[in-house]
């Protein structure tokens, strides 16, 4: 697999049945190993291991419902009180980020409210805060850390 912009992480690889998987520690199973999993799997184990979000509070691929279809989002992470907090949308290295990606990502936004919305493809990566009072959104320089939130969805 490509070389992401991402620490390297000791992840679990195998070959079964011909395909190629690898263990995803929050779901505790393995999955198939496609490149855009390869990203999800990075950018995941980043937010544990580098910013300290706890594993017990995110989901990964979570069933949501936007405009009456079920879609499922990437990345959502939690705070300490269950309410979602970060929504993250990854894309195969291959795959720009471009505004549609964005605009997919805040359509799934519309249903889970987070305060931080994340877009990756491995290679680059965009994170923005919403302000949902103004309907804006702020770029910032990188994804803030767990404990930056006061337990109510704000930056302390």
């Amino acid at each position: 697999m490509v070389k992401l912009q991402f620490p390297e992480f000791p992840f679990r690889i195998r070959n079964s049945e011909g395909r190629r998987q690898i263990f995803d520690v929050i779901r505790k199973k393995w999955v198939v190993l496609t490149p855009e999993e390869w990203v999800r799997q990075h950018l995941a184990t980043y937010l544990v291991e580098t910013k300290k979000y706890p594993a017990s509070l995110l989901a990964i691929e979570k069933t949501i419902e936007v405009n009456g279809l079920k879609k499922r989002c990437d990345i959502l992470a939690h705070d300490k009180q269950g309410r979602p907090l970060l929504l993250a949308e990854c894309k195969a290295p291959e795959v720009e980020i471009t505004q549609p990606v964005f605009d997919q990502a805040a359509r799934y936004n519309m249903t889970t409210g987070v305060e931080i919305l994340v877009l990756s493809n491995g290679l680059r990566h965009f994170c923005c805060r919403i302000d949902h009072a103004s309907s804006s959104y702020l770029f910032l320089p990188e994804i803030p850390e767990f404990g930056a939130f006061d337990g109510t969805n704000t930056l302390s």
